[in-house]
């Protein structure tokens, strides 16, 4: 297929018959359309535009505790990609220059893999903005993350709130305009999540430059499959909640059908249709495990049909040997099929969310 792509300081355009985009590098916003500004493109051709990449598995919690639903289920005995495998693994996965962003998967402090940095130095080299989750970090990680970052996202902890809202406020103090909550939706963390919204609602000092909560769908997986669902009530519950207190907040794709039928039920379907992006996986982004092996999600890792992902080598043909991949193309026709009656939206063809 043919296609063209303009990389400056600024921005990021993709061209071509199928599908486009625009992305800016300073603020994240990005616009994607197919033939014409009103049609919707079904995957891109060319690769993924976003990249969810792992960089390490080991991980020390929050105040030395682990933290009891991580899907991963890391635990500080834990391995890392060198920046020497990164690279091989970004020239593959990036092979036609369409990256945009990479969600670098790392620990709640960033501080186990001593190459972080240096990953995150040389995606921003080759024009690729890094983003990241952590939880409890210091001044000095939250300084280098301000000027490598697009945006990081602080997971919110029962175990300590606290560690948020003071690393929170380190990333804002250092510079970084956009920084997020992260925020799991399950029974067992919904007193958390009231508590965290009265926070905001209080205006506690250290929450002043929060950009948004972003509420994360419970994919029972690791060390969270003992978590359950949240309730229908409860979930529409947190919606008007955080419409009431006019405040930033989001959903992940998991969350897109969900949320979708309570805005419709809030008669504010209309407001917020074009915002709302369904399931990605393997249509716009990928995910590369610490190994360096693709899954079309995090979530996927040896799991259903993924016991077994695709090993990127250095003679791995990302789009030929990955992408276009008989398994993938599978996966992805799966998705595209599983749509909500309600909503129309694509939806986990794995996991209940």
């Amino acid at each position: 297929m043919e296609f063209k792509i303009n990389d400056s300081s600024e921005t990021k355009t993709l061209s071509s018959e199928s599908v486009n985009y625009i992305f800016n590098k300073s603020n994240g916003n990005m616009i994607t359309w197919g033939k014409t500004l009103e049609d919707n493109p079904n995957f891109s051709k060319v690769g993924p535009f976003i990249a969810d990449i792992e960089i390490t598995t080991a991980c020390n919690g929050i105040d030395g505790k682990v933290c009891p639903f991580c899907y991963k289920g890391n635990t500080p005995k834990g391995t890392h990609m060198t920046l020497g495998r990164f690279k091989e693994v970004f020239a593959c996965v990036n092979k036609n220059n369409q990256l945009t962003q990479i969600a670098f998967g790392t620990d709640s402090q960033c501080k186990t893999n001593p190459d972080t940095f240096k990953i995150m130095e040389y995606a921003r080299e080759h024009g690729v903005i890094p983003n990241v989750t952590v939880a409890q970090i210091d001044w000095e990680t939250a300084r280098k993350l301000a000027k490598l970052c697009g945006a990081v996202a602080v997971s919110h902890y029962m175990i300590n709130p606290d560690a948020c809202y003071d690393s929170i406020n380190c990333l804002t103090k250092a510079g970084l305009k956009q920084v997020n909550i992260h925020q799991l939706v399950a029974q067992e963390t919904y007193e958390s999540i009231l508590e965290l919204l009265d926070k905001i609602e209080k205006k506690d000092e250290r929450l002043s430059g929060l950009n948004a909560v972003v509420f994360l769908a419970l994919k029972q997986k690791g060390r969270g499959v003992g978590f359950h669902r949240l309730s229908d009530e409860r979930f529409e519950e947190i919606v008007k909640k955080c419409i009431d207190l006019n405040i930033g907040y989001g959903f992940d794709s998991c969350s897109s059908v969900r949320y979708m039928k309570v805005a419709v039920k809030l008669g504010i379907a209309d407001q917020v249709r074009d915002f709302i992006e369904p399931c990605e996986s393997s249509l716009f982004s990928t995910y590369i495990s610490n190994e360096g092996i693709f899954y079309p999600c995090s979530f996927l890792e040896k799991v259903d049909d993924w016991k077994e992902g695709i090993l990127i080598t250095k003679d791995t043909d990302f789009i030929k040997d990955v992408w276009f991949n008989k398994k993938t193309v599978e996966f992805r026709k799966r998705l595209l099929l599983n749509k909500c009656k309600e909503t129309g939206c694509r939806q986990c063809p794995v996991y209940q969310v």
